[in-house]
Parts: structure tokens; C-alpha cells; sequence
């Protein structure tokens, strides 16, 4: 018995090959696959994770003359200028409203569209919807805002349907209660259709004995989309979701900068057009930092939570 112990004791001793041994073996056999993420690493290291050394400018007096080590520092003034700012309230406001309702109205467009396309059965007609709705992903954004500008100018023909059922015929962009429709609506328009592509792509995985089943069993459509199609494709709605809410804040400037007039800044203006102005055109680069770093944490912070809550309730996670 003392023998059998003791070689056991020295199997349970023996040590496995180190980690660096792994990597080399690991290497060596797929090492074309490791050449191949090179530039995609050396991308993120690059122009994601190095510029964030620049955050740091958020907490110095910034001055392009002085550089960033040589800027004096003056902590968190930035940020209790901005939480003490009159325009906090309003963007903050604002990008909460247009956030809520692009994820609201937005994302459930591209499943809507990718459950229509599942059911089609002529494979021409279906490729004919796929690239029309694919295309406005294509077009410039500021086509897109210039096509938007001219449909709800006073003389637009989306001002003219408007007028008829009691609108009046002005300008809807300058009309601040219209921007967040006009912005979401042309959202979906320019987004469905790419949207669902990898919707379509989760349907495919789909086992089509499932649908033969429940047809055997005198399942209609409707009860084989409720009870075989969106659980199918529910880890990636879960994990779109997660995505999505982890940018809520982040409200992209381009289309609102093409798109707003001081006249309707009070419903157009978020957080991301406020730090270009302050930033790009009044050269306030230490506090625009400031409010983008902000912005980023509270994002960051929704990620982490929508992420938790989600391996919580249905456990499908990012991580």
C-alpha cells in the first residue's frame, strides 16, 4: 500500500509543460494564423489603446505649445465645470431621449425585417428586398442628410405629405419637437436593411427538423416563429442588446452636426455635438476631453451591467 502511495503521490508531482511551452507548440502549429492577427493587434494598439494615454489631458490645463507632460495640472475642474455647466441638464437630456428611442424603434427593426425575409420563398424576389434595403448602408451620410435636408424643406415632398393632413408647410428641420422623429425614422432607413443581416445569418443555424416537427404537429407560422425562430436567434439579439446599450451615450455627431440649427438645439444638441463645439471650435481640447472621458465611463459602467444582468436572467454573456 506504501508503494502504491508513494507513486501516486509522484504522479500527482509531476509537472505539466509550462505556458511558454504551450505557446511555442501553439505556435508552431498555427502560426500562420498568428501572422495574420498581427496587423489587427498592432491596429488596436495603435489607434485604441495608445491615443488613451491622451485622456489624460482631461485633467491638465492643455496647451499645445507645452505639450501633455508640460500642461499644468488642475484635477477634476473640468468635470465640475461641466456638471455645473447651463447646458448640462439639456444634452444629457437630449441624449438620453434620442439613445432610448433609436434602441426603442431601431433595434427591433432589423429583426422585424430579418423574420420577413425568412419567410419568403421566391429566392429572386428576396435578393431584390435584401439589396434595396442594403444600399442606403452605402450611401455618404452626408448624402443621406442632404437627401434629408431637401425632403423636409419648405418645399420638400415630405413637408407636402405633411401639410396635407394639417401639418404646416415649413421647414421641419427647423421645428425642434420633429428633430429626434426625423433622425430616428432615417436611422432605420439607413440601417435595417444591413441591420439584419446577421439575423438572417442566426436564422440559418436553425435545425429545419425543428420547423418539420412543429409543422407535423400543426404548428402555423406564427406559433413556429414564437416558439422556434426567436428562441433560435435570442443569444444574438441578447448579445446585439449588450452592445448596443454599452454605446447608449454615445450618440454619433456627424449626422447630428449635418443635420441641427441653433434654432432646434434644444431637442438636437447631446454630449458628443456640445464637445466638437467646445473642442474643434472653440479650441477648448482639456474640457471637451473631459466631457468625452465622462461620457465613455458611463458607457462603460451600462456595458458591465447590462452584460451582468443578462448572464443573470437568460445566461448569455459577452463574457
Amino acid at each position: 500500500m506504501s508503494v502504491a502511495n508513494t507513486n501516486i503521490q509522484s504522479i500527482k508531482t509531476i509537472p505539466g509543460p509550462s505556458f511558454s511551452r504551450k505557446l511555442k507548440k501553439d505556435f508552431r502549429r498555427n502560426k500562420y494564423l498568428y501572422l495574420m492577427a498581427i496587423p489587427i493587434i498592432a491596429y488596436y494598439i495603435i489607434f485604441h489603446y495608445k491615443p488613451m494615454y491622451g485622456a489624460v489631458i482631461a485633467f491638465k490645463e492643455f496647451s499645445p505649445i507645452k505639450g501633455i507632460m508640460g500642461s499644468p495640472w488642475i484635477g477634476f475642474k473640468h468635470f465640475y465645470d461641466f456638471f455645473t455647466d447651463y447646458y448640462f441638464l439639456r444634452i444629457v437630456k437630449n441624449t438620453i431621449i434620442i439613445s432610448f428611442s433609436s434602441l426603442i424603434f431601431g433595434f427591433p427593426a432589423p429583426i422585424i425585417l430579418a423574420l420577413l425575409i425568412n419567410e419568403l420563398k421566391n429566392k429572386v424576389f428576396t435578393r431584390t428586398v435584401q439589396t434595396i434595403t442594403y444600399m442606403p448602408h452605402f450611401i455618404s451620410l452626408v448624402v443621406i442628410c442632404g437627401l434629408i435636408r431637401s425632403f423636409t424643406a419648405d418645399d420638400g415632398i415630405i413637408t407636402y405629405v405633411f401639410s396635407l393632413f394639417g401639418g404646416e408647410k415649413v421647414s421641419m428641420l427647423n421645428r425642434p419637437e420633429l428633430f429626434v422623429p426625423i433622425y430616428i425614422i432615417s436611422g432605420i432607413w439607413q440601417g435595417v436593411g444591413w441591420g439584419s443581416i446577421i439575423y438572417l445569418s442566426a436564422l440559418q443555424s436553425i435545425d429545419v427538423q425543428l420547423y418539420e416537427a412543429a409543422t407535423i404537429d400543426g404548428a402555423g407560422h406564427l406559433r413556429q416563429t414564437w416558439h422556434i425562430t426567436l428562441p433560435g436567434i435570442t443569444p444574438m439579439i441578447v448579445l446585439m442588446l449588450i452592445l448596443r446599450i454599452g454605446g447608449l451615450m454615445s450618440v454619433g455627431y456627424e449626422k447630428i452636426i449635418l443635420l441641427y440649427n441653433p434654432a432646434i438645439y434644444g431637442t438636437s444638441d447631446v454630449i458628443s455635438s456640445y464637445v466638437y463645439r467646445r473642442g474643434l471650435l472653440e479650441f477648448n481640447w482639456s474640457y471637451s476631453s473631459a466631457v468625452g472621458l465622462f461620457n465613455s465611463v458611463i458607457n462603460f459602467i451600462l456595458l458591465i451591467m447590462a452584460n451582468k444582468i443578462s448572464r443573470k436572467v437568460n445566461e448569455t454573456s459577452l463574457w
